[in-house]
């Protein structure tokens, strides 16, 4: 695939999913890991289908938009090189006489070149583009399919993104590799929606953004070494929002992550602890008079009853009972303290 056709979605693609697809998003994306898959030159990216289409591939004409833009950075980057040569070009700006430098007058010819691509654009209806996204290998599938599944299913589906891909691994190992995610919208230049796509892509997803980019640069070639010096994206980051306000957004996503962690946690801590929960002490049955060790519980109660009816008969005689109440209730076995009698000196 070359550049022209790296936009396109591919004709019966086995690393391509749709809602038409015979196999579910997550046996797809388990399947086809992009840490796994590795691009012999057949299968540079693997694709995932939102649930919109993008609507205005039907009145688009990319092929001409493209070849125009070609030809405008071809313009602009002999211009430049001009500009580097011309002596007549200081360097530095001077206020007095006001001459600008060639860094001036270099980004005025960029500027410029940048509003044409635009108006090329819109005049072709080849507005489409898309977020870009970078991943440390050790890290992309999980990024990769929270943003296919998300596309789906979740938070991006219900932003205008439509579609997503994700470049395979390089034939050949390479030490500290990126892959980069792409997560197309139909119209670059709508400014609304293409923050609200960042703020789900921060808010959701905490991903590392790196600007958007136009279908039409990269047809045309235009990327971040191109000799006409443009800017190879539409949008950066910070023009879109504010440092405070997108630091604000990941630092949700990961506190929300963190809490989520921690909360999965807890209850495999607890399995390890041992328990802490003491058992109640059995109540000890009331103790069976010593005087007939033998006796059973009823006959223990019959006897109890009919040693209180003496000591409440000898009560009614008027004579003093040996035992107090606290007596009744003590344990026979225990003998009643006596008291001494005092020594007379």
């Amino acid at each position: 695939m070359g550049k022209e056709s790296d936009d396109a979605v591919p004709q019966e693609y086995p690393y391509f999913w749709s809602k038409g697809s015979s196999i579910a998003l997550p046996d797809f994306l388990t399947k086809y890991k992009p840490s796994m898959v590795q691009n012999d030159g057949t299968k540079p990216w693997i694709w995932v289908e939102g649930t919109k289409r993008n609507p205005n591939t039907s009145e688009s004409n990319a092929a001409a938009a493209i070849s125009e833009a070609a030809a405008l950075l071809k313009e602009v980057s002999q211009r430049v090189e001009e500009i580097k040569n011309d002596d007549s070009i200081p360097m530095r700006s001077n206020k007095k006489t006001g001459a600008k430098s060639k860094k001036e007058v270099r980004e005025k010819v960029q500027a410029d070149a940048t509003e044409k691509l635009k108006d090329i654009s819109i005049k072709h209806n080849y507005v489409c583009g898309k977020w870009l996204i970078f991943a440390p290998a050790d890290k992309v599938d999980l990024i990769w399919s929270k943003i296919a599944t998300s596309l789906v299913s979740g938070a991006l589906a219900s932003t205008c993104a439509f579609l997503t891909k994700v470049a395979t691994s390089p034939a050949n190992e390479t030490p500290h590799h990126q892959h980069v995610i792409c997560l197309y919208i139909p119209d670059v230049y709508d400014k609304e929606a293409v923050t609200d796509v960042m703020k789900v892509l921060l808010r959701n997803h905490g991903v590392n953004l790196s600007g958007v980019k136009s279908d039409l640069y990269t047809g045309a070639g235009l990327d971040s070494k191109h000799s006409s010096g443009i800017p190879s994206t539409v949008w950066k980051n910070t023009t879109l929002l504010a440092d405070s306000e997108i630091k604000d957004l990941k630092d949700i996503y990961f506190s929300e992550l963190n809490v989520a962690s921690t909360s999965i946690a807890k209850p495999d801590e607890k399995k390890d602890q041992p328990s802490t929960t003491t058992k109640k002490k059995p109540v000890p049955k009331k103790k069976i008079q010593e005087d007939d060790p033998f006796a059973s519980e009823d006959e223990a109660d019959a006897q109890e009853a009919e040693r209180k009816q003496k000591v409440q008969a000898k009560g009614k005689s008027g004579k003093r009972p040996q035992t107090s109440d606290m007596d009744e209730n003590a344990d026979e076995s225990v003998e009643p303290k006596t008291k001494k009698k005092k020594s007379t000196r």
